[in-house]
């Protein structure tokens, strides 16, 4: 897996620095991890409804999805680590959920990339229920203005992580979209050698 040593600027390389996402997975020994992480994988097409007008910038500070029991804040920042990765929350915020700060915040048009851990050395983490997801699910993230912006997931992917989708999760929408992360599969050597990712579309917008 590539790695760069120089802080990315452009937009190219932050999306290459996105392939190490979530190397930072592990659970431990064998015995102590929680089960499989694996969805089951299927899309939507895109509501063909009116898309829901984008908002200005502004910090999220609490997410819920409901259908895997996550209701967590306040969300932490992530931008990159030293060796030009993308950071991860570390073992001590397992329970919290991430946002990539170098992208767009939720409900700005663009992809806003939302972090969790399935487990840790320490045990079942933030989206350790993650397999009961489903498409049609909604994602709420409350932002610092006090708007609530609820997604809609789509699409559930589960990719190995030597086949990150970057541009996929990474590259320009028209519209306010959400990605959703965490690790995924069997526990091999102390590490999941997989990304699940759930895509998901801004349909409405609420009062916190």
């Amino acid at each position: 897996m590539n790695r760069t040593r120089t802080r990315p600027r452009t937009a190219a390389v932050v999306l290459l620095a996105a392939l190490a996402l979530l190397t930072g997975c592990s659970a431990g020994s064998e015995e102590e991890a929680a089960p499989p992480a694996r969805v089951t994988e299927t899309a939507a097409p895109k509501a063909s409804a009116v898309p829901v007008r984008p908002l200005a910038r502004s910090l999220p500070v609490r997410v819920a999805l409901p259908s895997a029991g996550v209701d967590t804040g306040p969300v932490l920042e992530l931008g990159l680590a030293a060796d030009g990765t993308v950071e991860v929350p570390s073992v001590a915020d397992a329970d919290r959920i991430g946002w990539y700060d170098k992208g767009v915040t939720p409900g700005e048009t663009g992809p806003a990339v939302l972090i969790g851990h399935f487990d840790t050395e320490r045990g079942p983490a933030v989206l350790k229920d993650v397999s009961r997801v489903r498409v049609g699910d909604e994602i709420t993230v409350t932002r610092a203005d006090g708007k609530a912006v609820v997604f809609r997931v789509r699409e559930l992917a589960q990719v190995d992580k030597d086949a990150f989708p970057t541009a996929k999760v990474y590259g320009n929408t028209t519209r306010p979209e959400l990605r959703l992360i965490t690790c995924g599969g069997e526990l091999t050597d102390g590490h999941r050698p997989d990304n699940i990712i759930l895509y998901a579309d801004l349909v409405a917008v609420r009062a916190a």
